[in-house]
């Protein structure tokens, strides 16, 4: 296992995982036909090398940017380690997104080099500028298209140095480039293995899109700090998941609770499951949970991370678990709960979630060419993440919603994460997202989307309105209730709720 003192950079991380492992398992990936392909970290250490020959000959120098827009595959991992080891940076997005959101990356990173898909050349390169262009065979594990000789003259990044931009998901508008640094990288891995107990024998299953912070944070940067193994898939399929970490004795998982209640909806039990851990973000029912539990065989924990805040600052513990709160402090973290004030709140009230920490190294750099957005996001030493929440008295968090999930009824707080857990408490609903709608006498008032667990045999919305009247109070209540076959979300499941209150205000 890597010391923390001694590897302070992602790049160091990865040459003294190669140094000390090479001839253990680092990576599986199953491509879309079944195929897997197997490399050990000396193995793979080949591949990255050959690929940095590849990215110098197209002027990626320390400083240089590389831009992403692939599906989960080998040249994700390869161009990400061979960029970070030549002092570069990454900058991905999400593969299947449209031209005008590459082309606002593109021009805000300005790449030397592309790599995407080929099957979606036309969108890409439509953005691109002028730039080196990789379209790329998604499910190519054979890289013959890569040079012989295997880079050797590796720079030394500095603990600063960027390794990373990555843009937010837009859930609530417009995307802010997260700038990571060597640092960052190397403290999400430490922080998340240890959290996460991993030793050299474990095996992430990685389902989630790698351009996203939870595979690269939670999964990657904690296995190879710890020395472990990855089984990648080529994307998530809730009916194929158990069977897939049956099939490549995956030990640990990190998961959202979309995809949980997607595979309890798609899925079933399967023989021969080893999972001994599993992460996941966001509340699911007891119900659900102990549904969860029989079938993964494991106990799994919640967390609470940003993109910002490098690792999960919330994890809970492995003694008795809640499927309805974040847990505890990550140990090497600081989180506290503020009232409006800054004022630290008592155990039991509601305030906003903030993390305090060193800028590029155990917090976020900045965010990309926005000074003044950098600034507001912190109340003196604290990073606020805008997320509101409660600790009772024994330390344990409960999430309560973003500030945005608060709704001012007729002056009354109401917490759309409170209507919702309500709605999907009934036993004909799957999931469930709550949205403020104006109303001219009381400001505004709730409103639900619900998505049926049956869609051929979907609850009346008389009857979750009447569900909802026996169990709120009058202001907390929705109004309406639109029944949907599923909800807008982002490509790590994350509801697209600006695209509710659009449809709301359409209505």
């Amino acid at each position: 296992m890597a010391d923390w003192p001694d590897a302070t950079t992602f790049a160091q991380v990865w040459a003294n995982a190669v140094a000390t492992r090479p001839d253990a398992g680092f990576l599986t990936f199953e491509a879309p036909d079944g195929k897997v392909t197997d490399w050990t970290y000396g193995e793979f250490d080949h591949i990255v090398a050959s690929m940095a020959t590849e990215l110098v000959a197209h002027g990626v120098v320390p400083g240089a940017s590389v831009h992403l827009a692939l599906t989960n595959s080998p040249t994700f991992i390869a161009v990400w380690i061979a960029t970070v080891r030549l002092g570069g940076w990454i900058v991905p997005s999400d593969p299947m997104g449209r031209t005008a959101e590459f082309d606002d990356h593109i021009e805000r990173t300005n790449p030397v080099a592309g790599f995407f898909g080929r099957d979606r050349a036309d969108v890409y390169r439509s953005a691109a500028s002028d730039m080196a262009l990789f379209p790329i065979d998604e499910a190519d594990a054979a890289f013959d298209w890569l040079p012989d000789e295997r880079f050797i003259d590796w720079p030394t990044p500095a603990v600063s140095d960027t390794a990373a931009v990555m843009f937010t998901s837009g859930t609530t508008g417009r995307p802010k480039g997260v700038v990571i640094s060597q640092a960052n990288y190397a403290f999400a891995g430490k922080t998340m293995s240890e959290a996460a107990g991993l030793n050299e024998d474990d095996r992430h299953i990685v389902v989630l899109p790698l351009f996203h912070a939870n595979a690269q944070y939670y999964s990657f940067a904690s296995a190879i700090w710890a020395g472990a193994s990855v089984a990648l898939m080529h994307t998530f399929s809730a009916s194929g998941f158990l069977p897939q970490a049956a099939r490549h004795g995956a030990t640990c998982a990190s998961l959202f609770a979309a995809p949980l209640r997607m595979i309890l909806a798609r899925g079933g039990p399967v023989d021969g499951v080893q999972l001994r851990h599993c992460w996941f973000a966001q509340n699911i029912s007891d119900d659900q949970y102990a549904t969860v539990v029989d079938w993964f065989g494991c106990r799994p924990r919640q967390l609470y991370g940003m993109t910002e805040t490098i690792p999960a600052v919330l994890t809970d513990s492995t003694d008795e678990p809640r499927p309805d709160s974040m847990g505890f402090v990550t140990n090497g973290c600081e989180v506290a709960v503020h009232d409006a004030a800054g004022v630290e709140a008592v155990a039991g009230d509601v305030g906003e979630i903030v993390v305090r920490g060193t800028a590029g190294t155990t917090l976020f750099t900045e965010y990309l060419g926005e000074p003044v957005t950098t600034t507001a996001s912190f109340r003196g030493e604290w990073f606020r993440t805008g997320d509101r929440a409660f600790r009772d008295g024994n330390g344990r968090f409960f999430f309560d919603g973003r500030r945005s999930d608060v709704l001012k009824v007729a002056g009354e707080n109401v917490s759309t994460v409170e209507v919702e857990a309500v709605l999907t408490a009934h036993p004909g609903v799957l999931e469930a997202s709550v949205v403020g709608a104006p109303d001219a006498v009381r400001d505004e008032v709730p409103v639900g989307f619900v998505v049926p667990s049956d869609l051929q045999s979907p609850p009346t919305v008389e009857e979750l309105l009447a569900w909802c009247e026996s169990r709120l109070g009058k202001a907390k209540q929705p109004r309406e209730i639109t029944l949907l076959d599923e909800l807008p979300r982002t490509s790590v499941g994350k509801i697209r709720k600006f695209l509710l209150k659009e449809e709301v205000s359409r209505a």
